[in-house]
């Protein structure tokens, strides 16, 4: 259940309480995973202790999927306001995320030789333990994001720990029974399988549908790309130095990359509490640059605090500790190395921080900065990789520049949208006065519409339903949807289904936060700004150069309304939220032909408003490449699955099942005539 105490709290509280949680439970998974390291270290010396590490590597690899899965079940499970959408949310991903699953321990299993030889591996077999531990971790991925979503970080937290110590205990067992390197990896597949057992959900048996396919896709391909970034920066070069480098020295790096792993745990658990509360807070809230600025000090102070540790850490304890053969010869030895290394994965650990803060709330382009910054740092370890340290002070300049390259773009988008939040500070454009049905918006919506051409031929049989409707009846609502699509599916089909529709008054001081509907004469009206009450302004400074017809309606509209004649429906608005400005889906002639005769008439107007977070992503509200693209593709999708049958299958999940025999007839009719 979603724990109260955090709705109480300020998104910052939430973070630094939801962190201190994780942090807690990463601290105590960081000292299991530290005594893992300690004992299989002793026990099987640098070289296996470099198979054994590089084997586990590939693990971490796969994680590209798991956390993919993880974080997408995560934002989803917390922007559900029901418990039956974050259980519908849940099933969707974890049939998915097994499939996908399997399909990676096939593959796995597939080419064990040669993924074996590539690494320099004593047995295939370690290769074909690991995919057992892969079909496993896939979906334990959705399990965890579940628990995340939910805000349960105490659970969350716990599942890391059994994880840890199943492997610690585990290792330690198979490797004095005498398996050795089999042991170790056995453990680790063993460890993922029962920490997927451990944490079953408890679900609503209720089934609903709560994303639809292409949302999903759009959501698990950004995941894909940031993790699969991610797992490469974070681990490809111990891949890499276990295939240029001797395996003695493999072993040692494995021992220096460790403390890297340390310090994103900790970073982890911060990133892990701050994307699901962001993720399911309003956009004022998460604006504020202070909320960012608590995630990234905390992944700063941890990380820089670790570094300077290690730099000042004698030599003699990692020998101690790992044993005699764990030194270096020469200048730069272990502590120094390490240090370096710490250093490199603060860099990076803030660079992730920012790209998934951004990823919360929408589809970050981001994703695709990290994933190219990771092929470079590839390509860069295989042509340079002289030194052991050379290796780390590539990643290094390497990390930087990613950190530049999404922290800059980000501030600046951050302070240009303070500025827009200052400016609209106060900003209440309308006054919502109750919540209304979305049949109730398509009814008015219709009224608009019904004198149209394309819906003459249904006037005489549909009008009754039209002027006069029965929300209470599911067939009248099917039929007038059905009449409303036949003009205008593809604009509908473009607003978010979370939104959420309330009648309203329009308050006159702040008319001009509404903005005219971006599409044919108002474009050319408008020269980019949209405001409603500009649009009415240049109207009247360029009267003399609109076409007469133009002039002629809105002239009529604005006596009709004059004088109480408006037989229209009310004007549809759609924005984010009632304090931000709103764009006039439908009635942008009544609204300029009221504000043209006199601004006191347009209290003569109705309006109905729809408000949702995600309607950033409809064209209709905001013009951009990528609502353009989504819009563009929609219209594909219509087009080969032909018009009639997509407005059929719309309203058809307007009305209860027992209407469906009766409503297909009807819609058939409607949409054929």
């Amino acid at each position: 259940m979603n724990n109260p105490s955090y709705k109480a709290k300020s998104l910052q509280a939430q973070i630094v309480s939801g962190s201190v949680v994780l942090l807690s439970g990463s601290g105590l998974t960081t000292a299991i995973n530290l005594a893992y390291n300690l004992v299989i270290a002793r026990y099987l010396g640098p070289k296996s202790f470099g198979h054994a590490t590089v084997v586990y590597t590939l693990l971490t690899l796969l994680s590209a999927i798991t956390l993919s899965y993880q974080i997408v079940c995560s934002k989803i499970v917390a922007q559900q306001q029901s418990e039956e959408g974050k259980a519908a949310a849940y099933r969707m991903f974890h049939r998915n995320s097994w499939a996908c699953g399997l399909a990676v321990a096939f593959v796995l299993l597939l080419f064990q030789k040669g993924i074996a030889d590539y690494l320099n591996l004593p047995d295939p077999i370690l290769i074909a333990l690991l995919a057992v531990g892969a079909a496993f971790y896939v979906p334990l991925g959705t399990r965890r994001g579940y628990i995340q979503g939910r805000y349960g970080f105490r659970g969350f937290a716990a599942n890391l720990v059994v994880e840890g110590a199943v492997r610690l205990g585990g290792s330690y067992l198979l490797v004095l029974m005498g398996f050795g390197v089999r042991g170790v990896i056995a453990a680790n597949a063993v460890a993922v399988a029962v920490a997927y057992i451990v944490i079953p959900p408890k679900l609503t048996t209720q089934k609903i549908s709560v994303l639809g396919l292409w949302q999903a896709t759009l959501e698990m391909s950004q995941a894909v790309f940031f993790f699969a970034g991610q797992v490469l920066i974070n681990n490809c070069d111990i891949v890499l130095v276990k295939h240029l480098f001797s395996a003695e020295e493999a072993g040692l790096y494995s021992i220096i990359a460790m403390v890297g792993r340390v310090i994103f745990s900790f970073s982890s658990a911060v990133v892990n509490t701050t994307f699901p509360l962001v993720a399911g807070t309003r956009k004022e809230e998460r604006n504020d640059l202070r909320v960012i600025a608590t995630s990234l000090l905390l992944v700063f102070g941890i990380g820089s605090v670790i570094a300077v540790a290690l730099f000042f850490t004698p030599p003699w304890v990692w020998t101690s500790l790992f044993g005699a053969g764990f030194h270096t010869a020469g200048k730069y030895n272990l502590s120094y190395l390490q240090a370096l290394y710490a250093f490199k994965t603060v860099v990076y650990s803030l660079s992730t921080v920012i790209i998934t803060y951004e990823m919360s709330y929408k589809i970050a382009n981001t994703s695709w900065i990290q994933l190219l910054f990771s092929g470079v740092l590839i390509w860069g370890i295989c042509a340079f990789h002289s030194s052991l340290r050379g290796v780390i002070l590539l990643q290094i300049v390497l990390t930087l520049g990613l950190l530049v390259s999404v922290a800059v773009p980000f501030l600046v988008k951050t302070m240009r949208e303070a500025r827009t939040m200052a400016q609209i500070s106060g900003c209440r454009p309308v006054r919502l006065v109750r919540r209304v049905s979305e049949d109730e918006v398509i009814a008015e919506f219709l009224k608009s519409e019904f004198h149209r051409a394309e819906l003459q031929g249904q006037k005489q049989d549909f009008q009754g339903i039209v002027v006069n409707p029965n929300f209470n009846d599911p067939l009248e609502n099917a039929r007038r949807r059905a009449l409303l699509f036949k003009r205008h599916l593809s604009l509908w089909k473009e607003i978010p289904q979370t939104t959420e529709w309330y009648e309203a008054e329009v308050n006159e001081s702040d008319i001009h936060f509404i903005r005219a509907f971006p599409r044919a004469q108002w474009r050319k009206l408008a020269h980019g700004d949209f405001s409603i009450t500009q649009v009415a302004e240049r109207m009247r400074a360029d009267r003399d150069e609109l076409p007469a017809s133009f002039l002629k309606k809105i002239d009529r509209l604005g006596e009709e309304i004059a004088q109480g004649r408006n037989g229209f429906g009310a004007l549809i608005l759609i924005g984010t939220s009632d304090t931000a400005p709103l764009t006039v889906l439908d009635g942008n002639h009544r609204l300029v032909a009221a504000l043209q005769t006199a601004p006191k008439h347009i209290t003569k107007l109705r309006f109905m408003c729809g408000l949702s977070d995600q309607m950033t992503q409809c064209c209709w509200y905001r013009t951009s490449p990528v609502t353009l693209f989504r819009y563009g593709k929609n219209m594909l999708t219509r087009a080969i699955r032909g018009s009639e049958s997509e407005i059929l299958r719309l309203v058809q999940t307007s009305v209860p099942d027992r209407s469906a025999g009766t409503l297909e007839s009807e819609a058939v009719h409607v949409s054929s005539e």
